[in-house]
């Protein structure tokens, strides 16, 4: 018969496959964005021109930042890794959370840019979604997503572990329900 593992052994385990699971999403992440678009030409096309007019130049420094969202997310993802090795899980969780929302309408702007340019009125959405999706961004999401799970599954293991901690102590702080005279 096996013999149950203790809760800090599956507290290791797991806060070792969140932290992994979390790495290889960033790292899909920025390499899906990599791949699929190019700062400097960003910068060249859209920014350069513009540096002698300063109101218009925030204007699409902005507007760039949001076109390079997967970046961010990616980004996010590795801190929320970070944090949850560190032990901070909620914040771990947070920043994972907020990584993968960012870096999900990256992904559905990409879509949807697919979809407008397939030369259709609107055009194939199937072949848009496997093309957007196939790549290393699908994959990254797909990774973070594992791996906020697995946060979940950690935070609520320690929550359950706390709470029998505390009765515990609170039952051993109870006076006990004979008097002190008999």
């Amino acid at each position: 018969m096996a013999t149950q593992k203790s809760w800090w052994r599956l507290r290791q385990i797991r806060h070792r496959d969140a932290v992994i699971l979390s790495v290889l999403s960033s790292s899909c992440l920025l390499a899906g964005e990599v791949a699929d678009s190019n700062i400097t030409t960003a910068y060249r096309d859209y920014i350069a021109p513009y540096l002698n007019n300063p109101p218009v130049l925030i204007v699409l420094v902005v507007l760039t930042v949001l076109g390079f969202t997967t970046y961010f997310g990616g980004i996010f993802v590795l801190l929320g890794g970070l944090h949850f090795s560190w032990g901070r899980v909620g914040r771990g969780r947070f920043l994972m959370g907020l990584g993968l929302g960012v870096s999900l309408l990256g992904l559905i702007s990409r879509l949807s840019k697919t979809i407008l340019t397939t030369g259709k009125p609107f055009g194939d959405p199937l072949v848009a979604l496997l093309v957007v999706t196939a790549g290393l961004s699908g994959l990254g999401i797909l990774l973070g997503l594992g791996s906020h799970t697995l946060m979940g599954h950690y935070a609520l293991m320690l929550k359950k572990h706390a709470r029998r901690i505390w009765r515990r102590w609170r039952k051993s702080r109870r006076p006990s329900r004979r008097s002190s005279k008999s």
